[in-house]
């Protein structure tokens, strides 16, 4: 079966040729090695690239292990570079390589050689990319199957699709089982055995125990606003144990580079500042959190908000928390300050969107309530709201865009509208 990567591909696409070392990052099992070695070997065999210019080595496989050898995988690369026309050079589980940063930026200085690599998330983040590249890798983030990327491989309607989507999440392997309890399952293995194990060995985490169970507490609160001080708190009177919060932050830290939670601050819409605490955090995959709490908390609006924020990341934005700070009468006249939370503010490049997420508008208070809260900006930016259902993309008569989560995750161009 094959599914439809599209929007990763063509970021790689975009970047052929641009003399830097293209690494391919993001959580375990969403699918970086087939990019790497199916969809885009495809596209360079599509391009005329003859075989023998391409040049593939899968690190983690038991036949390749001589190759981690620095100078035997050096020596392997210039027997194999026959000309001075185009190599391209794909790498799996790249740091698996002893040295790698070295063989990489060496080739990153030829002229015919085109790297391209991914690497565990245990040993290779994004933020090493920095360091260990020199100036010369350029990211591409991977996520999991967007909501229109599974539906190319689902069989049954968008409605179905949405219900098992928010359920078990969007890494490619689910399609892989058929029934629930195959699913989850393979979700719960999947998250001790893999990631908890992950971020435990890369960072020396003696008290493992700490770890999960700040997992479980950022999993209920799923996009609710906190911090390292406000989650040390609920340790101490929920589970009676004492941590610090520069602990939690650590953890938080690691969690994040991991690629397991997203990170959305706040920020002041017109005070054009950002407010670093509290913050809210969001799951990358849906059914990695729903395995972490058994299935037993999946709340259909909140996890439509965490789907549209990881959708807006996919589609390039930076993601943000808006903050309007307002005066109004209380009921003695009194005037007082109160600070209204927009969900989304979206910035690429000179464009920006306000968006709310609206589960059910079942009544006009709760519209005039979602409309309020975009209206409070006094700019001329694009107002959204997005809603389980909607007839079609309408503006109502405030200018604010108003669609379904279908309309918005189907059309890629859905924001343009």
């Amino acid at each position: 079966m094959e599914i439809a990567r599209d929007i990763f591909l063509n970021k790689l696409i975009s970047k052929k040729n641009n003399g830097l070392i293209k690494v391919v990052t993001g959580m375990r099992r969403c699918g970086k090695s087939y990019l790497l070695f199916n969809l885009f070997r495809d596209h360079l065999k599509s391009e005329g690239v003859p075989d023998d210019h391409v040049i593939e080595m899968a690190f983690d496989s038991f036949e390749n292990k001589k190759y981690r050898d620095p100078e035997a995988f050096y020596q392997y690369l210039v027997d194999r570079l026959k000309d001075d026309s185009m190599y391209y050079v794909l790498l799996d589980e790249v740091q698996l390589l002893d040295d790698f940063e070295d063989i990489l930026n060496s080739l990153a200085r030829r002229r015919n050689t085109d790297v391209y690599v991914t690497g565990s998330n245990a040993k290779f983040l994004s933020k090493d990319i920095i360091t260990e590249f020199r100036g010369r890798g350029d990211e591409v983030r991977m996520y999991p199957l967007t909501f229109s990327e599974y539906m190319t491989a689902y069989t049954g309607d968008r409605y179905q699709g949405w219900r098992d989507y928010v359920l078990y999440g969007g890494l490619p392997l689910i399609f892989s089982f058929q029934t629930p309890d195959q699913k989850s399952d393979f979700l719960k293995a999947l998250f001790e055995e893999t990631y908890i194990s992950d971020i435990t060995g890369r960072n020396n985490i003696r008290n493992k125990d700490e770890l999960e169970e700040l997992l479980n507490i950022l999993s209920s609160a799923m996009g609710s606003l906190t911090n390292p001080n406000k989650l040390s708190s609920t340790f101490k009177t929920v589970k009676n144990r004492k941590i610090s919060p520069t602990t939690i932050k650590r953890y938080i830290d690691y969690l994040c580079d991991a690629f397991l939670i997203d990170k959305a601050i706040r920020y002041d819409i017109k005070g054009k500042k950002y407010i670093d605490t509290p913050a809210k955090y969001y799951f990358t995959d849906l059914g990695l959190r729903n395995a972490r709490l058994n299935f037993r908390q999946v709340e259909e609006t909140h996890a439509m908000e965490n789907v549209i924020f990881n959708e807006l990341k996919v589609r390039g934005y930076n993601v943000d928390v808006g903050i309007v700070p307002v005066s109004e009468k209380n009921r003695t006249g009194k005037s007082v300050r109160k600070q209204l939370e927009i969900d989304f503010v979206c910035n690429r490049g000179s464009k920006r969107y306000y968006i709310q997420s609206a589960f059910a508008m079942q009544d006009e208070e709760k519209e005039k309530q979602e409309q309020r809260l975009l209206l409070s900006t006094g700019d001329g930016f694009k107002k959204i709201i997005i809603t389980k259902d909607a007839l079609a993309p309408l503006y109502n008569e405030n200018g604010i865009l108003v669609m379904s989560i279908f309309d918005f995750l189907l059309d890629p161009h859905s924001l343009e509208i």
